[in-house]
């Protein structure tokens, strides 16, 4: 198997492993490919679990799971990972020929991070103060919702939108009291308050009563149609991948670097560190590594439809996955 390397500054191109006679796949991410939060597919190719399953997988940056949902609807990808919040918001919107086919994260992984010392303590403390949110985010409309759960008048809360690359040093130099960011980012977030002498905060929303699915792996309903052998080899290398770094973050993180040269190894492991709770914890330990569970589903579905005014019929969540190639 022949690895090409690509750095990231390049990388709006692709990282690809080509193996003779397979099946070629374009796996869509989410995001640029140098957070260690996804280390799991770079370890798929670099393992061999992709190539044992007679694929030839090309690894391709994104910017958001909308761009993930778009590139897989118009086949510019095959395959690729993304919040399922916004599978459902775009089904909401009119339709989109996408299904997800595996759970990665079985818990959710918005937070909103400050330091120690700012006055923020908890949900209610966000009452006067600033936050800094992405320009473009699911978490951006979920925030009202956790506000007024926690009893905080949306209104009361200051808002700024920014480029998701300013917020952790807007935080830094104290312009806002705390970013909108999810939990993934925590190594790069104390890396940057430390060097400032700040201690960071989480308030995580699982810890105040969000839950649901979060990051999943998607297909085109084409190729779900025309090659289904295809996926179900997919999401069974895709499931040893994962297991694979969960049970060694280091080597995962060290697959990762051998395919992305910048990026820093000891942030790409702590990354996943801090990713492994949202995908090894109790809900997928009791039903299973990519299950949907139907009642986490349809509680994922209606924090969407609420946060976004849906009517709770517009969407029936079961019809946006498929669980036909997950082991039983």
């Amino acid at each position: 198997m022949r690895v090409i390397r690509l750095t990231t500054a390049v990388a709006l191109a692709l990282i690809s492993a080509h193996a003779a006679a397979a099946d070629k796949l374009k796996l869509q991410l989410d995001w640029m490919p140098n957070g260690g939060d996804k280390a799991f597919v770079f370890v798929g190719v670099q393992e061999g679990f992709y190539a044992a399953e007679g694929l030839d997988v090309t690894i391709l940056p994104g910017r958001g799971s909308s761009d993930t949902l778009t590139k897989i609807a118009s086949g510019a990808a095959d395959v690729g990972t993304g919040g399922i919040a916004s599978l459902m918001m775009a089904q909401a919107e009119g339709g989109i020929p996408v299904k997800a086919i595996m759970s990665i994260y079985s818990k959710q992984p918005d937070a909103i991070y400050s330091w120690q010392g700012s006055g923020v303590t908890d949900m209610k403390s966000l009452k006067g103060k600033t936050l800094g949110i992405p320009t473009f985010s699911a978490s951006n409309a979920l925030l009202p919702i956790m506000l007024e759960n926690n009893g905080v008048d949306p209104d009361s809360v200051k808002q700024i939108k920014a480029d998701p690359g300013t917020l952790v040093p807007m935080l830094a130099q104290g312009r806002v009291d705390g970013v909108v960011v999810w939990s993934t980012n925590r190594p790069s977030i104390e890396a940057t308050l430390t060097q400032v002498g700040k201690k960071p905060l989480e308030l995580a929303w699982t810890d105040y009563g969000l839950d649901g699915y979060g990051l999943s792996f998607f297909a085109s309903d084409k190729l779900i149609k025309e090659k289904p052998d295809v996926v179900a080899r997919f999401v069974r290398a895709s499931k040893k991948s994962i297991e694979f770094s969960l049970a060694h973050p280091d080597k995962a993180a060290a697959d990762q670097k051998a395919m992305v040269p910048e990026a820093d190894v000891a942030m790409l492991e702590a990354d996943f560190n801090v990713t492994k709770p949202l995908i090894n914890n109790e809900i997928s330990q009791r039903d299973g590594l990519g299950q949907f569970d139907p009642t986490l589903l349809q509680h994922t579905w209606e924090w969407v439809a609420k946060s976004m005014k849906y009517p709770l019929d517009k969407v029936n969540p079961e019809t946006l996955v498929d669980r036909s190639y997950l082991a039983k």
